[in-house]
């Protein structure tokens, strides 16, 4: 069996090599779902993989090659979906039927098997929090059917090729799970530091220039009030409160940068999730009444963490009034709260759903950087905030939004067991 080990190496090889190639096109990532381009491509990198795979077979035993195809198929339907599973399957049955052989249609069963395992296991495999250990249950259901039909259309055996084959394919298997799912945290960490490289600008421009922009606007609207309070010029006393307000709004933007570029404080206390929720909508109900929105709050389970309270109210309300603003306000809608009991690793789960205008991948992408808002009059400042928090209490926060589809939001946050 030693003549196996340079043509499984090259399979291997072949398979992991384009990996890393495609991680190059489009960083692997949990939050960002694949478009039709980045599925179309995706597809064709794992055909050209598996293609690449059959032109160097491991073995041929009697006319019929034995190789690594299939690992492609299974792990491009896992993780980018039945499209560009179904786009790699047709050109690998395309390729082997113009191979041909005796066993022609055997190999084409084989390939679409691993298609329909994938489809089958795929949102099992998505939920799952390891995905190594549900890979091995995937790759064991295959085998079973893949042996079933191989000795029921094979007339020849090689027990000890078996062997050596099967153990090979499961441990390249789950390598590529394994590297996958490296590749996305990897990912994911360089999107957070990147983040955080634009937070931290954002804070030493607001350090720098916050306090002295301040001071001359807090003397103009002093000079305003007291100009208009004894003033008989009609346009003065028409135009003071506008320019009184656009005032307050600077001032306010100032604050919000002052926010940001502050080191944050923490009183930390236990914290009852459901009452710090319950808070915050009661607080924003009649907001939401005024603007036309319902606003429906779901609570499961009893759950405590230990954080700033008053922190973890300016997340929720932010979220919860960025919601009731993306509602269109004549046609009225709602934004829906649902509190989960708390998952295997020991966090809370709080998703906000509201019917709103939605966002496309692009502006999901800029969410949460320094001023950049969907909303007419934001600054963009108040969703920074928000991520920061989290960020710092050692949570994580996720958006999904589709154009006119409404958003939803998804807060994690480890909970404690109170004393």
């Amino acid at each position: 069996m030693i003549y196996l080990i340079k043509p499984l190496i090259v399979n291997i090889t072949i398979i992991f090599s384009l990996m890393f190639n495609a991680n190059l096109f489009f960083p692997f990532s949990k939050r960002k779902p694949l478009n039709f381009k980045q599925s179309t491509i995706l597809g064709l990198f794992s055909a050209f993989s598996a293609t690449l795979c059959m032109l160097y077979p491991i073995e041929t035993l009697e006319d019929t090659n034995f190789d690594f195809r299939m690992i492609p198929i299974i792990i491009v339907t896992l993780y980018g979906g039945w499209y560009p599973g179904l786009l790699c399957t047709v050109i690998v049955v395309m390729l082997r039927y113009l191979i041909g052989g005796e066993y022609v249609y055997v190999g084409i069963a084989v390939s679409i098997l691993a298609l329909g395992i994938g489809v089958l296991f795929r949102s099992g495999f998505l939920k799952s929090a390891n995905k190594v250990l549900y890979g091995v249950i995937v790759i064991s259901f295959y085998y079973l059917v893949y042996i079933f039909i191989l000795f029921s259309t094979v007339s020849f055996l090689d027990i000890n090729f078996y062997i050596v084959y099967f153990l090979a394919f499961s441990l390249t298997f789950t390598a590529l799970i394994f590297t996958v799912e490296k590749l996305i945290i990897a990912n994911q960490q360089f999107d957070e530091t990147l983040y955080l490289d634009k937070l931290s600008t954002v804070s030493q421009m607001a350090a720098a220039f916050a306090h002295e922009i301040r001071n001359p606007i807090t003397t103009v609207r002093g000079f305003i009030q007291f100009i208009n309070s004894d003033t008989k010029d009609e346009n003065l006393k028409q135009f003071a409160p506008l320019i009184l307000d656009e005032l307050d709004r600077t001032n306010k933007i100032i604050t919000n940068y002052l926010t940001v570029a502050r080191p944050t404080n923490f009183t930390l206390s236990y914290i009852d999730v459901n009452k710090a929720l319950q808070d915050s909508v009661e607080l924003l109900r009649p907001f939401g009444s005024y603007r036309n929105v319902s606003i429906d709050l779901n609570l499961e389970g009893e759950h405590y963490i230990y954080s700033d309270e008053q922190h973890l109210k300016q997340v929720l309300m932010n979220i919860i009034k960025n919601g009731i603003e993306a509602v269109d306000e004549e046609q009225g809608g709602y934004v829906k709260i649902v509190k989960k009991p708390a998952d295997e690793r020991g966090q809370v789960e709080i998703i906000f759903v509201d019917n709103g205008i939605g966002m496309s991948e692009e502006q999901l992408e800029k969410l949460g950087l320094p001023y950049y808002t969907t909303k007419t009059k934001g600054t963009g400042l108040g969703s920074m905030i928000t991520n920061r928090l989290i960020h710092e209490m050692k949570g994580k926060i996720h958006y999904e939004s589709k154009v006119h589809n409404g958003t939803s939001v998804t807060v994690k946050l480890p909970i404690v067991i109170k004393n």
